[in-house]
């Protein structure tokens, strides 16, 4: 048996051209662009290239991006400052704050600043919430693309035993809760759990959240098993070794090509619906 690759980068870029047409849409009917706001505090090298990638994205569908760079002394109050203003402004229909943000700055306080209709990344304890209860949010960009790319495949979800490895709060927890709104059932795994390789021997779906690389070893994974690896690390590995896998398993994502190319379509993805929410409403 070989397995089902679930390639986020072709999927990514079929949404895309998809994305382009609802934009020159946009374009056509209001006269308006919408516009994704990226506010990156501070001179890290791997923040400034996420945010460039992600202007990048902006540009190819033809949105456009206001790109607002604060130094690293930026206070807490400036920075909230600063969201409150892009919140106001109609102009604006997504926010980004690039993670992390220097130390001193309160980061939740921070990403809870931004309003729900331009929390585009879903970042804010609201959106969370609203998402986990099944109303109205946009989703965590990571999880929300493995959701994505889960739907675009077909993979059935009801009723199935999904483990997630991982409990961080924009990747493991909405993970769990998206697929658990979809009906799986959903166990969380982290660094306290005991037996490990137990549950992900039991699992129909395994999630690789954990940030560290090759962790979940792939004689733990069951023959037939869909297998979703979130992680990337130097050497072009993931959390789960994956190699040993390409013939026992129903479904597999690539690292890299796999979850990675999801994340940034799923921001802009948001981006250009809450573009045509803003735009279209009187």
């Amino acid at each position: 048996m070989s397995a089902l690759i679930l390639d986020g980068k072709a999927l990514a870029q079929k949404t895309e051209t998809e994305l382009s047409a609802r934009v020159a849409a946009i374009k056509a009917s209001s006269g308006l662009t919408p516009i994704l706001a990226t506010i990156l505090v501070g001179d890290d090298p791997a923040s400034a290239t996420y945010v460039k990638m992600k202007g990048n994205a902006c540009t190819r569908i033809g949105m456009d991006s206001m790109k607002v760079e604060l130094p690293t002394e930026t206070t807490t109050e400036q920075l909230l400052a600063k969201i409150h203003e892009l919140n106001k402004n109609p102009a604006v229909h997504g926010i980004l704050l690039q993670h992390p943000v220097p130390h001193q700055i309160d980061e939740r306080a921070c990403f809870d600043a931004i309003a729900l209709n331009k929390d585009v990344d879903g970042v804010t304890c609201l959106g969370f919430g609203r998402m986990a209860m099944g109303e109205s949010a946009y989703g965590c960009a990571t999880p929300k693309g493995i959701m994505r790319l889960l739907e675009a495949y077909n993979i059935p979800l009801a009723g199935k035993h999904a483990v997630v490895v991982g409990r961080s709060p924009i990747l493991g927890k909405p993970m769990a809760l998206m697929l658990l709104n979809a009906n799986a059932t959903v166990t969380i795994c982290h660094s306290k759990t005991v037996d490990l390789e137990g549950h992900i021997r039991r699992a129909d779906i395994v999630v690789g959240a954990v940030g560290k690389p090759e962790f979940i070893r792939a004689e733990w994974i069951k023959d037939g098993a869909v297998v979703v690896d979130a992680g990337y690390h130097p050497g072009g590995v993931g959390d789960i070794e994956l190699g040993p896998l390409s013939d026992r398993v129903a479904a597999i994502t690539p690292v890299p090509g796999g979850v990675g190319p999801m994340t940034i379509n799923t921001l802009i993805y948001q981006s250009v619906d809450a573009g045509e929410k803003s735009l279209h409403t009187p």
